[in-house]
């Protein structure tokens, strides 16, 4: 089930950013944010966003009885998933029609991709359609970050000129807040044929506590159709024996770009009772997901779709809020990317903390801490 067999591969090799190195002296985020920016300084500012804290539960489950001292809070941590358009495709396959060529170009989208995920300071990173993984692992590395890449077996790119190799999925880590207990990957089946998607599955550590966090990212097959949706829910399927393997009824999470609107299949396949899964968004707001995460202008069509999202466990999770997508005024008539956006899909940025559960009984409901939810 690969990509474009029917045309040569294009030699490449990961090499086109060996130029860029972090200064020396650039200890922490603000600063390497500050380095970041220093060459779009002569571009429009970075795209707005606006929080969304979780609402507002009308009865809450008391932590401690009067008498008790109050349970310490959680220590939120921050997990963005985000499709980041691989270079080649953005440039030879896409037809961003409405893209100014300067937002296209590799010397500007570099930057503005390390600028989204430093402004954000997440915790957890999962990318999709990363195809310059070594420039994202050896400057987020200066900030504490490690890192997991895993390309596509017959990755389109690999068609197309000028690419840099092969993309596929990354998952971040902040090294200061979680080590790497395992690490998990798999190329995707379908009907028990593998397809030309992955997975990586980490269970990460809390290095404070000890709280273990089962991670997933994916991207899953492409394009419209039945049979496209079909192979997506099958692709979920096996999704979810792979997690089935290995989360122990740990807390998890599951994000990923799914190619998929919340009616197709494989989104219910993802989110039914039995997979102790729900969708981050559709909590916040309010049962529904959010109109759009994706939103371009290829030829004449305006694509404007929901299809990326964030599942976790409430059982052992609590969404503390997380970053609307931009607005269409924002966007502008050109939608994305555009000068001050890298890419066609927008990052979904969600706070977590891990929820005590009572009895150490995995299924029960767990208690309702309310925190500060701007980190």
């Amino acid at each position: 089930m690969g990509s474009f067999t029917s045309k040569p591969q294009v030699d490449s090799e990961d090499s086109q950013d060996e130029s860029v190195t972090v200064p020396e002296g650039v200890g922490d985020q603000k600063e390497l944010l500050a380095w970041v920016r220093a060459p779009l300084a002569h571009l429009p500012p970075h795209l707005p966003r606006t929080y969304r804290p979780r609402p507002v539960p009308t009865t809450t489950t008391p932590t401690s009885s009067p008498s008790s001292p109050p349970l310490p809070r959680p220590q939120p941590f921050r997990v963005m998933q985000w499709n980041i358009l691989a270079q080649a495709l953005g440039t030879h396959a896409d037809n961003f029609v409405k893209c100014p060529p300067t937002a296209l170009e590799w010397n500007t989208r570099r930057y503005r991709i390390l600028e989204e995920i430093l402004a954000h300071i997440p915790q957890v990173i999962c990318l999709q359609e990363v195809d310059h993984y070594s420039l994202l692992e050896r400057v987020l590395a200066t900030v504490g970050y490690e890192g997991v890449f895993m390309p596509k077996p017959d990755s389109p790119c690999l068609y197309l000129p000028t690419n840099n190799g092969p993309d596929g999925c990354a998952i971040f880590w902040d090294n200061t807040r979680f080590k790497l207990v395992t690490k998990e990957t798999r190329v995707v089946e379908v009907w028990h044929v593998q397809s030309n998607q992955v997975a990586i599955l980490l269970v990460l550590e809390e290095r404070t506590t000890g709280q273990q966090l089962v991670v997933l990212t994916t991207h899953l097959k492409a394009r419209q159709g039945a049979l496209l949706s079909s192979l997506r829910n099958e692709q979920g399927k096996d999704l979810l024996s792979f997690l089935s393997e290995h989360s122990h009824l740990r807390p998890t999470i599951v994000c990923g770009d799914f190619n998929a609107e919340p009616s197709e299949p494989v989104y219910a396949t993802m989110t039914e009772e039995t997979t102790g899964l729900e969708s981050a968004y559709a909590l916040l707001h309010g049962g529904q997901e959010p109109r759009y995460s994706t939103w371009k202008v290829r030829g004449e069509q305006d694509c404007c779709h929901n299809i990326d999202y964030v599942f976790y466990t409430p059982v052992s999770l609590h969404v503390e809020g997380g970053l609307d997508v931009p607005t269409e005024k924002d966007l502008g008539p050109g939608r994305a990317p555009n000068l001050s956006y890298p890419s066609d899909h927008f990052s979904l940025i969600c706070d977590f903390t891990f929820s005590p559960i009572k009895d150490a009984d995995i299924t029960t409901d767990v208690n309702v801490i309310e925190i500060d939810s701007n980190l």
